[in-house]
């Protein structure tokens, strides 16, 4: 039977236009269900309901607030399988990866429940003869948060519980490609207490989007997505007045130096760049060996492990790696491998045409590994966003640095070595937001903040943590003195 993903407007389910879209079950290539896309009309509607809802929850102290993230907090948990089963049918993640995911977004609404602490403002007496100054941290109104298929649960609750602890109220977009975990975790939110219109979801595509983002009544923007998106996103929200941080693509490299421990690290690398079928920002797409006996060797300890990767349905027992998110997405990342191939790289492992068995109209690939990769190339200087790992070789590590300085994309990025010294040169000197040493996936945790650098990043504000304390409030300064009253 085919399900429908209606809008959530002012705490209830809305059918919009008659437009809509077909949802696929990754796994089986099967339409599941359709979503219905919202209008220009539904959007208005949307952004109406938060903004009538803003006042009162803005003047809900931040303790109350606090109170209803830590019951929506529990819901989460309660709701823990469901929320997964949603993830891996439409996504097409593995169980495992849908419960980590789903961890790493509730890890911040555990931050959330802290923001009494988060919001405390700075208070300097005497500042001058009889004057006093403090800051206060007030929220902007309401703010519009457009997330991506790639983490259907993680992301969103990276966004709106932050904002609406800090008083605002939100409208969501998740992606039409995997909305329903997203419109479940909004109706969880009204479960906890937020009140009617805090909290609002819109389903769509670039009409939706374009509606969001000129709306004169919105506030703040937050976005991830590809780069090209992120800065269309981005430029058009500051053209139309607003706060906006835009997340975009990455070319995540890790550096390999010759005294590391090569059988860790490539267990390691294989983790991070077949995880999540290498849809992911995060995920390591460039390994840069350095030195030719490096790159042989780890090339050799890769190979059996990215040949030995269980591929298959998400919710299949003991699943390495699951499915594309699309047909298309899945015809895009194999023309990268025929073109990586035109273009001279060595092809060590073609996971192109790989087909499940139990579900050969699924959207799957296996991995690819790529050698003799050089900057020149597309298959180097693109984000694939697919199961696609290269491998380019140089003499000594200032080359190493130096290639990853000169990338477009600041993501993030990793060094393999038991040298202290060489490991924070690294960390000082690339010129990139996320940095692991020994850590392959250095996303930071929830009560640090994540950002990019260069093309990776619309914005100087970082997501979640204290960054997004920063960007969904506005600062305040008030001096004061007071005189004596008169006698009477």
């Amino acid at each position: 039977m085919v399900y429908e993903v209606k809008q959530f407007i002012d705490g209830k389910a809305v059918s919009s236009s008659q437009r809509t879209l077909s949802l696929y079950n990754p796994a089986t290539g099967a339409i599941t269900g359709k979503v219905n896309v919202a209008d220009k009309q539904t959007v208005d509607q949307a952004v109406a309901a938060a903004k009538k809802a803003f006042p009162a929850w803005a003047a809900t102290t931040p303790p109350q607030r606090a109170k209803i993230l830590f019951r929506f907090k529990q819901l989460l948990d309660e709701h823990r399988d469901e929320l997964v089963k949603l993830v891996t049918q439409e996504h097409g993640k593995t169980t495992s990866e849908a419960q980590g995911s789903l961890q790493r977004g509730m890890d911040v609404v555990d931050f959330t429940c802290g923001i009494p602490n988060h919001l405390k403002s700075a208070y300097t007496s005497d500042v001058g003869t009889g004057v006093d100054s403090y800051s206060l941290y007030q929220p902007l109104g309401v703010c519009v948060g457009i997330t991506p298929f790639n983490f259907p649960a993680m992301i969103p609750l990276w966004m709106f519980p932050m904002a609406i602890a800090c008083g605002n109220t939100f409208v969501l977009k998740p992606s039409e490609k995997d909305p329903s975990c997203a419109l479940r975790m909004v109706e969880l939110a009204k479960e906890a207490g937020v009140p009617d219109g805090v909290v609002n979801l819109v389903n769509g595509d670039k009409e939706t989007v374009d509606a969001l983002i000129t709306h004169p009544d919105v506030k703040a923007v937050s976005f991830v997505g590809s780069s090209n998106v992120a800065e269309y996103v981005y430029n058009t929200a500051i053209a139309h007045h607003k706060r906006a941080q835009a997340f975009g693509g990455a070319k995540n490299h890790c550096i390999v130096m010759p005294d590391a421990n090569l059988d860790q690290t490539a267990k390691s690398l294989v983790t991070a760049a077949y995880d999540c079928a290498g849809e992911r920002c995060m995920a390591i797409s460039v390994v840069v060996a350095v030195g030719d006996e490096v790159a042989d060797k780890l090339i050799q300890k890769m190979k059996p492990l990215i040949q030995q990767l269980k591929i298959g349905a998400g919710n299949t027992k003991d699943v390495q790696m699951g499915p594309l998110i699309t047909e298309q997405h899945l015809q895009k990342v194999k023309s990268y491998v025929a073109t990586g191939k035109e273009e001279g790289a060595t092809l060590v492992i073609d996971g192109s045409q790989f087909q499940s068995a139990d579900n050969p109209q699924g959207f799957f690939m296996g991995g690819c590994l790529f050698d003799h990769v050089t900057p020149e190339m597309r298959i180097y200087r693109e984000e694939i966003f697919g199961p696609v790992l290269s491998v380019v070789r140089v003499p000594d590590f200032q080359t190493a640095l130096q290639l990853i300085n000169d990338h477009e994309y600041g993501n993030g990025t990793a060094i393999f070595t038991n040298d202290g010294h060489t490991a924070k040169t690294f960390a000082d000197k690339v010129q990139v937001g996320m940095v692991g040493v020994n850590v392959s996936v250095p996303v930071p945790v929830a009560y640090h903040s994540f950002g990019g650098w260069k093309r990776s990043i619309f914005s100087d504000i970082g997501m979640y943590g204290n960054d997004a304390v920063r960007f969904y409030t506005k600062l305040k300064t008030i001096t004061q003195r007071w005189f004596p009253k008169e006698k009477i």
